[in-house]
């Protein structure tokens, strides 16, 4: 039976959590912590006597290199079969947009390969003389979204507005088993983030602004992963599963990812605690920690959250995870040298670069008393325990394993029945004027929009790559974008349906479907200032205005990661269907928005709100607030029975400071939009697809600096004339002139680790008549201050953008922002490259 959560319910249980309507954002917290306000959870498994002995008998059995080798996590692209021989570490990782042998495109047969060889490297005692099975984790987020061809489901805020938990434990149980036949153990899901500011660029990975929705949604997906813990627990078709981010990480100051949470110790319990309540009582056992800190302290280094909080408090017998080199953030650490974290609770340390060092240096402080033996083996005996209680000691290989290498799991028909079903119960219609929906079939309908027919828009942020981006509809084999669905459903039905992403017609529809929204993005490049949608490009707004100016009805689909301030956009639309981010399966928005052939509801809109709609951009909202004053509420949504409610005169003038040049990021955390990273050598060129790239005389891959994968690394042989650019898609021409301050420069961070030889030239590119090859390119030699650089350290270097002006480089006609490209030899590593006034240039050509 179908479960809801009503209103009264939560709005019964928040009073209870709360006591007070007191703001979670407290200016400081509690003057003494007490972990007995902390609930004191039943542990979901009770303690097995027999299992317990056999930890202790493995443990009396290692060695302090074997045990410090199951606490550090290496990445696939940084670990040989090889050194997993040699070290037998405990479990390994791929990161998003990470593959088997460095290709996006590996089948499940790859993906068992790989782990079938690492898992016998791990079981080979002639090097380390442990036989200790590894595991591998995967962010398996809205399904295997790393795996070609895979269901990809609605992102969390989606399955949020469907409010239905047993379809949950549904998506999280055919995610296990997608898993499963990749060779895979375990997932690092779910995300029970209590999302308090949806400028932060995670917003869509929580369920909800409301904990009593993540509570519920965090033990049905727990228990579709890992299996009821009475019934069919961690078996043959199920994974272990990872509860995250702990703790606070939806609620930063002003929406910062990795920021300060600063809400009071009650505040913290209460919204953001609770989707741990609900994990571990499903029986969770592992639980990752978070990137945020609490008041000033990061949680990777707390002592008080991680051991005495979760471990003794909540009872949590399990293991911690840390995040993406997250010990290496805490005050006085390193990512190659963090005992600060293991004595805090840290038990695996995701290292997905410096393992080896890591490793090392982990091993000299158990020596040293730095981290104490105790500490050591507290870790190792809970990484024992999940995998004695996931069978991994007697389990087959991977290759062996029932589901293992099986394609036909991969993207099954039945699979996509159920994504298809979440789809349909995500949508939430927030306008319907003069019921124009559900649409009569057979009309002529015009899909417009650059969403309608782009399945890596509407999957978005954590499918195939980690940002989202780089992806062609070809790239989800067996998924239907929105124009697909509409287009069988309408022919079907006596229809016609045109595809114009423009909105340009020879014959005038009878009504036009927009598909619009943001672009795919994930942490970090995520965020934003305002919750405005895409202030400096209305070219959305600009195609619904002109359908309503020919008297075309227009339905807006709309596809977006967060609520988002659309005033404009919902002033120029008849009807309006937030369709967050629905996955691979868009046929399923389809099924909701037509009518059958006799013009009767085949589906009606289910979805609500679990957001409140922000009535202004800056406008920070949740249910319950103070002076709770949304656009639309908490739990909105209607019903095709129901009566329109928003006019078409919604206010459309703010007051910003939107005039205002802000700057141009380039390359910060990742590549940004519009914008997509090539290589050249000589006359070749090629897009770059993937984390690492080599063409002619480069070679390219993605790195950390501060966070995962915020840097790239290029390494120039000297073989031919080679170059990475930053370019617009198809070399189209980008007006960022609104965006670039008076006086600014083009900034990076550089670290030089081989010198040049030869001059090294930083160039702009943009549309027009001053070369042969119908371009204007500007261009700058940095040799000289690359070679007075010191090697391995990052420095700073800015070039006053008078240097390219000078020579003709026109901003409102941009084609390529930024270009690095040499004959010689030459090892770098950029990060946040970015057109700003707040850097004083390093370089100038005046």
């Amino acid at each position: 039976m179908k479960t809801k959560i009503t209103m009264l319910s939560l709005a019964m249980a928040i009073a209870t959590l709360t006591g007070c309507s007191e703001s979670p954002n407290k200016t400081s917290v509690d003057a003494a912590r007490q972990v007995e306000n902390w609930p004191a959870l039943t542990p979901a498994i009770q303690t097995d006597n027999n299992l317990e002995e056999r930890i202790r008998s493995i443990l009396a059995k290692m060695t302090l290199e074997q045990k410090v080798a199951q606490m550090i996590q290496p990445e696939i692209r940084n670990i040989t079969v090889a050194e997993m021989r040699e070290y037998g570490f405990g479990s390994y990782l791929n990161g998003g947009g990470a593959f088997p042998y460095n290709n996006k495109h590996a089948t499940p047969a790859d993906w068992v390969k790989l782990a079938e060889a690492l898992y016998q490297a791990s079981i080979d005692d002639s090097l380390d003389g442990s036989t200790i099975p590894t595991m591998w984790g995967t962010d398996a987020v809205h399904g295997h979204n790393n795996v070609i061809g895979a269901t990809l489901f609605p992102h969390n805020i989606g399955l949020g507005a469907a409010n239905n938990p047993d379809l949950i434990e549904k998506i999280a149980h055919i995610t296990a088993k997608e898993v499963l036949a990749t060779g895979i153990d375990w997932i690092f899901a779910p995300t029970v983030a209590v999302v308090r500011d949806d400028r932060w660029g995670r917003t869509y990975e929580g369920y909800s602004e409301h904990p009593d929705i993540v509570k519920a949604y965090s033990s049905a997906i727990v228990k579709g992963l890992q299996g009821d813990p009475k019934a069919d627990f961690l078996g043959k078709n199920r994974v272990i599963s990872t509860v995250k981010h702990f703790v606070g990480d939806g609620g930063t100051v002003d929406g910062d990812d990795q920021g300060d949470n600063i809400a009071s110790e009650k505040a913290l319990i209460a919204l953001h605690a609770q989707g741990y309540v609900g994990g571990l009582e499903a029986g969770a056992q592992s639980v990752m920690a978070s990137f945020n800190s609490w008041h000033g302290e990061k949680v990777h280094g707390s002592h008080y959250l991680l051991t005495q909080v979760l471990k003794e408090r909540m009872n949590f017998d399990g293991f911690v995870v840390s995040d993406w080199n997250g010990h290496g953030q805490i005050k006085g650490c390193t990512n190659d040298s963090c005992a600060e974290a293991i004595n805090a609770g840290i038990d695996i340390v995701m290292a997905p670069n410096d393992w080896k060092a890591l490793y090392n240096n982990t091993l000299a402080q158990a020596k040293s008393g730095a981290i104490a033996q105790s500490r050591i083996d507290d870790a190792v005996s809970r990484i024992l325990r999940v995998k004695l209680r996931a069978g991994l000691f007697e389990k087959p290989s991977p290759a062996n394993r029932p589901l293992a290498g099986n394609s036909e799991i991969i993207g099954a028909e039945s699979h996509r029945k159920v994504a298809r079903q979440a789809v349909r119960e995500s949508l939430v219609l927030l306008k319907n004027k003069d019921q124009l929906l559900p649409l009569k079939p057979n009309q002529h309908i015009l899909l417009a929009g650059d969403g309608a027919d782009n399945i890596g828009k509407q999957s978005g942020g954590w499918s195939i790559t980690w940002q989202g981006t780089n992806n062609t509809n070809a790239d989800f084999p067996g998924g239907t974008s929105i124009y697909d669905g509409i287009k069988q459903q309408a022919e079907a039905a006596g229809g016609t349906v045109t595809l114009s992403t423009s909105g340009d017609f020879e014959d005038k529809p009878d009504v036009a479907i927009v598909v619009f929204g943001e672009d795919p993005y994930a942490e970090g490049h995520g965020d934003r200032a305002t919750l405005e949608y895409k202030p400096s490009d209305k070219s959305d707004l600009a195609l619904l205005k002109r359908f309503k100016q020919a008297g075309i009805p227009t339905v807006a689909v709309f596809i977006s990661g967060r609520p988002m301030w659309v005033n404009p956009e919902l002033n120029a639309s008849d009807a309006f269907v937030a369709a967050w981010l629905p996955g691979s399966e868009g046929i399923g928005i389809s099924d909701v928005l037509l009518a059958d052939k006799n013009g009767q509801v085949k589906y009606d809109f289910t979805g609500k709100l679990s957001y409140s709609w922000p009535k202004t951009p800056t406008q920070i909202v949740n249910y319950q607030d103070e002076n709770y004053d949304p656009l639309l509420p908490y739990g909105f949504g209607l019903r095709y029975s129901d009566q329109n409610v928003l006019a078409d005169n919604l206010p459309e003038q703010i007051q910003t400071q939107a005039n205002l040049a802000s700057g141009v990021d380039l390359l910060v955390r990742s590549i940004n939009k519009p914008w997509q990273g090539h290589l050249y050598s000589s006359a070749e060129n090629q897009l770059i697809n993937a984390n690492t790239h080599t063409l002619g005389g480069i070679s390219y891959r993605t790195t950390d600096k501060e966070v995962q994968e915020d840097a790239i690394q290029l390494l120039f042989d000297g073989s031919r004339r080679s170059g990475f650019r930053l370019a617009s898609e198809s070399y189209f021409r980008e007006d960022i002139s609104p965006s670039v301050p008076t006086d600014s420069a083009l900034t990076f961070k550089v670290q030089v680790d081989a010198a040049p030889d030869k001059p090294v030239w930083v160039a702009m590119s943009c549309e027009g008549e001053a070369d042969a090859n119908g371009s204007c390119t500007a261009k700058v030699d940095i040799a000289t201050q690359l070679q007075a650089m010191p090697l391995a350290k990052w420095q700073s270097l800015s070039i006053d953008l008078n240097c390219f002006t000078a020579q003709g480089m026109d901003f409102t006609k941009t084609v390529v922002p930024f270009e690095l490209s040499t004959a010689g030899i030459l090892e770098v590593t950029l990060s946040e490259i970015q057109i700003s006034s707040e850097a004083s240039p390093t370089l100038s050509c005046n």
